[in-house]
């Protein structure tokens, strides 16, 4: 007896509508998967049988041909399980529904327990998109399937669960429309004594999304101001809460229960990571960490240490907020829009800026440790800032510091001016305007166009420096509320963009 159901596959973030299909054909007894499943698909014939068998159901000897429609790409993932064991059980006669109107994913334990799978979310917002008013999930995938307005979300435990729901008798998931609880934070600017300058640029960089690297003697607090950057970024929109969520389950690392990511995620990859993990890959496409990144931050500690090719694979999303992975089964583009903030010692001792404590590095070696900062990568980082030691004194002073929630309010109030100037038209952050965005929204006067280009000559920047510049700038007069470009603010500005200066001094 025929029978199929829908479910669904995913490639990148994107979900595409699988049919499932399971006849019995003559032969000996067997269970074959056709339509390219991968490794995990071929091996949850054992877990079906057991699930099934372990639900009280039987799995008769006969032979078992399931198809997974389209066969033009490669499925992959446990998601299948549910449905191929629905349409087994419809196929033996063992239960009496009607399957193909109503979608379903989910993984199947040997007990009959339905597991959460990866990219819920991109699947519902699939099923949406292709009409369908209802689905089946995993009850751990309920409030990230919740997230997606119109459709009904039923989820299971076990398969005894879906039973009830095709018998009527589950009502669907209402998720709780609760108001963000205001969340602290373990760590706040609050609690930073000193670094005046640094916390200036980070705020600068916070408001405007630039790229950042610091860079500094050891124990200076390169680290721990980079830690206290997400406490004062404000929650993502909903639209971006939506995507960074489908990122963040196809990648595997919701935990089970929750719901939308409303908060900028922070990335901190080891500097012994490989291109691949950095910008995704492997030999079905997966998302890297500058894709777990995206509306959010990349910290990348200890920059000269990562490898060069590693560096140089940043390059692309660095430039167009996305990554294309290409190989030989197809291509797959992630998104990749996130803020750079990267720290480093400034040579191979630590202490070439230091006021007192001598570097013992030989030119040759300072030179060499300047070549691997510098380069295509930092002709991309907008504000480069140098961080001191702090002296004990100001170490044991208490009192004055701004905390996070008031730097908050100024990054907000940034945002907001931005949103406003440029409305629909596609750019959010000052650092991401194009080049004809910049001829219009960052007019300076005479005074600061001539600054700017005696900068250029002595400094030696790139067209590209030149743009970050400006809207560096740009970012410096939102804050200060100022609808036009300033002489002070492009001075800071200018300020930012330093340690070639530094290392030629």
């Amino acid at each position: 007896m025929l029978s199929s159901a829908i479910s669904l596959a995913v490639q990148g973030i994107d979900a595409h509508i699988v049919e499932v299909e399971v006849d019995t054909v003559k032969g000996l007894p067997g269970f074959t998967i056709v339509g390219l499943p991968d490794s995990t698909i071929r091996e949850s014939r054992e877990r079906i049988r057991s699930a099934i068998e372990n639900s009280g159901f039987e799995f008769p000897p006969k032979n078992f041909v399931v198809n997974l429609a389209p066969a033009g790409f490669k499925k992959q993932g446990a998601n299948f399980d549910l449905p191929i064991a629905m349409t087994i059980l419809y196929a033996t006669s063992q239960i009496d529904c009607t399957l193909e109107n109503f979608p379903m994913v989910g993984e199947l334990s040997l007990d009959g327990r339905v597991k959460p799978v990866r990219g819920v979310i991109s699947m519902v917002i699939g099923l949406h998109r292709a009409g369908y008013s209802r689905v089946i999930v995993p009850y751990d995938n309920r409030n990230e399937a919740a997230a997606i307005d119109n459709i009904g979300i039923f989820p299971v435990k076990n398969l005894r669960d879906v039973l009830d729901v095709f018998a009527g008798k589950t009502a669907a998931f209402a998720a709780k429309n609760e108001a963000e609880k205001a969340r602290r934070f373990r760590y706040d600017f609050g609690e930073v004594r000193g670094q005046e300058t640094a916390k200036r640029a980070i705020e600068i960089a916070a408001a405007g999304h630039h790229n950042l690297l610091l860079y500094g003697p050891p124990g200076s607090g390169k680290t721990m101001l980079a830690k206290r950057i997400p406490s004062i970024l404000p929650p993502v929109t909903r639209e971006q809460a939506i995507t960074t969520t489908m990122i963040h389950s196809v990648g595997g690392i919701l935990q089970p229960g929750d719901g939308l990511v409303t908060r900028p995620p922070f990335r901190s990859p080891h500097h012994t990571a490989s291109d691949v993990a950095l910008v995704g890959g492997g030999k079905t496409p997966n998302v890297g960490e500058v894709s777990l990144a995206h509306n959010g931050i990349l910290f990348l500690d200890e920059f000269v240490e990562f490898k060069n090719n590693v560096l140089q694979a940043l390059r692309q999303p660095l430039e167009d907020s996305e990554i294309t992975i290409a190989r030989a089964s197809g291509s797959v583009t992630f998104p990749a829009d996130f803020m750079l903030v990267a720290s480093s010692n400034p040579c191979q001792c630590g202490y070439l800026f230091d006021p007192e404590i001598p570097c013992r590095c030989s030119p040759a070696k300072v030179r060499g440790y300047f070549q691997k900062i510098a380069g295509p990568v930092l002709d991309r980082i907008d504000i480069e800032v140098l961080v001191p030691r702090v002296p004990y004194r100001d170490l044991l002073h208490s009192g004055g510091e701004e905390s996070s929630e008031l730097i908050m309010a100024r990054v907000v109030r940034a945002r907001a001016a931005q949103r406003a100037r440029f409305g629909d038209g596609g750019t959010v952050y000052n650092s991401r305007m194009t080049n004809d965005e910049v001829k219009r929204f960052c007019r300076i006067d005479d005074d600061s166009e001539k600054l700017l280009e005696t900068a250029i000559m002595r400094m030696n920047l790139s067209a590209r420096s030149f743009f970050r510049i400006l809207k560096v700038a740009r970012t410096v007069a939102d804050l200060a509320a100022s609808v036009t470009i300033e002489k002070s603010h492009m001075l800071e500005a200018l300020s930012y963009k330093n340690l070639q200066r530094h290392y030629e001094v």
